[in-house]
């Protein structure tokens, strides 16, 4: 079989996890079997539409590096892919189903509700009681007459049960009298997402259809509405829910849900995907750490679980450290001048900070309170600072070591790492000290801060000469 995936995303703001992590499997699933993966906009929900939101699904997947084979924007052989503009391929496939008595018009007043999670409906009331699907012909041919207006209902027969095979959930069963009479087309002229995403399916060749768990219940709807054409079922794989730490659907009400505001925070596009890819599935091993192409080559949605995975922003942040470190030092310093602030991007060697911060940050939102006393360093710091046991340091002896350190440093005639632990380490030989009685001292003066991210020779190679003897003179004035 040639594998055929499909992301179709509805363009009403911002790229959740849970959407991005449905279409990183169902990318991985195409990728893994040398299948297509296809980009399908499904905007028929016109009322929850959002301005600019198609843009923000491309940049999404851009940003990911998650490439479709398919879509509005590169074509292919079974568009269009844009629901909005295959209206009339709806029609058609709606009139077979009432032409076949497997659909029918109904002409009740319009209500509305929310059928499927985020999806408006034009009705109906669930338990709607077919009264329309009872209508004889005549009665049917009278109300057109008049004009009345009316959606197209699937008609479903309430005795006998449809069942299924999830292949994360297994056989599933569900009773039609549990099914009410969905619509299928609305008095717009436009589908609902039920109908719309069984007829586009199948159309466009569709094997494997991932989507949320939430969806299970209505899944044997589309499974009668297969039978009902004479087409063959795809494979359905319904993904378990992603919760926050308290056990809850993740919720913008709740924290960030959005892709942007993890990108925002720092988190690389490739750390991102490689956690949410361990968000209900597992490679059956210890690897925690995945490359696209490493998830590409072990991904099998046999390993897909049915338990609930709870989003860890502690794990998340883990594992965006670890491919930070696994980046070369140039890539690593491209990520980085984007969040450096911008005095710290003109006022020191940015390069040499990079390869010295690469093995610290975990996210580059850090990076502005990471190198903030490069540039405007607190001079009211607490002098306590001066004190640490492990070190054996006092005021007073941190006040003689920058006394010599100050001479020593002075006379440096080139100013580099070695040079400056050169003298450092002249002082600690001169006082029978380790280096770290003088280390100590030397970085809360460049720093006035407990916890660095660099040691006190680099904070001193990047200051410079003339900034590091000014720091090294106010501390002996405060001390």
């Amino acid at each position: 079989m040639d594998i055929r995936t499909r992301y179709a995303p509805s363009p009403t703001g911002y790229m959740h996890i849970g959407n991005l992590r449905t279409a990183l499997y169902a990318y991985l699933h195409a990728r893994k079997h040398g299948g297509r993966f296809i980009l399908r906009i499904e905007d028929t929900d016109q009322a929850r539409l959002v301005e600019d939101s198609v843009r923000v699904i491309y940049d999404s997947l851009s940003v990911t590096g998650l490439e479709h084979d398919e879509g509005p924007d590169i074509g292919g052989p079974v568009g269009p892919y844009v629901q909005s503009e295959r209206l009339g391929i709806y029609r058609e496939h709606a009139e077979k189903l009432v032409s076949s008595g497997a659909a029918y018009r109904c002409f009740c007043d319009k209500q509305e509700k929310q059928e499927e999670p985020g999806e408006e409906q034009d009705g109906p009331i669930l338990g709607y009681d077919g009264r329309c699907g009872r209508m004889s012909e005549d009665e049917t041919k009278a109300s057109l007459a008049k004009g009345m207006p009316y959606v197209i209902r699937q008609r479903i027969d309430k005795e006998g049960a449809t069942t299924f095979n999830d292949f994360v959930y297994g056989p599933i069963t569900v009773e039609h009298k549990q099914l009410d009479d969905q619509i299928l087309l609305k008095r717009d002229g436009y589908p609902t997402y039920n109908f719309a995403n069984v007829v586009d399916d199948h159309l466009m060749g569709i094997t494997h259809v991932m989507r949320g768990c939430e969806y299970i219940s209505s899944t044997p709807k589309y499974i009668l509405l297969y039978r009902a054409f004479g087409w063959d079922v795809p494979e359905h794989i319904h993904l378990p829910h992603i919760l926050n730490q308290e056990g809850r659907k993740l919720s913008k009400r709740e924290g960030s849900v959005a892709l942007s505001d993890f990108l925002e925070k720092g988190y690389l596009p490739e750390a991102i995907l490689n956690y949410i890819a361990l968000l209900g599935w597992n490679p059956g091993t210890e690897q925690e750490f995945f490359t696209k192409a490493g998830l590409i080559s072990e991904f099998d949605i046999s390993r897909i679980g049915k338990s609930p995975a709870i989003f860890d922003e502690v794990k998340l942040a883990w594992l965006n450290g670890q491919h930070i470190r696994a980046m070369s030092p140039e890539a690593a310093h491209e990520r980085f001048m984007k969040f450096y602030p911008e005095k710290v991007a003109a006022g020191l060697d940015v390069k040499r900070l990079s390869v010295l911060l690469q093995g610290k940050v975990e996210k580059l939102s850090d990076l502005p309170a990471m190198t903030a006393f490069f540039t405007g360093m607190a001079e009211d710091y607490p002098v306590d600072l001066f004190v640490n046991k492990k070190n054996k340091t006092t005021l007073e002896g941190s006040k003689a070591v920058l006394s010599e350190l100050e001479g020593l440093l002075g006379g440096l005639s080139v100013w580099d790492h070695g040079g400056i632990y050169g003298a450092a380490s002249s002082c600690a030989a001169a006082r029978g000290a380790k280096i770290g009685a003088v280390m100590w001292p030397l970085r809360i003066a460049l720093s006035g801060l407990a916890v660095t991210p660099t040691g006190a020779v680099e904070i001193a190679e990047l200051l410079g000469k003339a900034e590091s003897l000014r720091r090294i003179g106010l501390a002996l004035k405060r001390l």
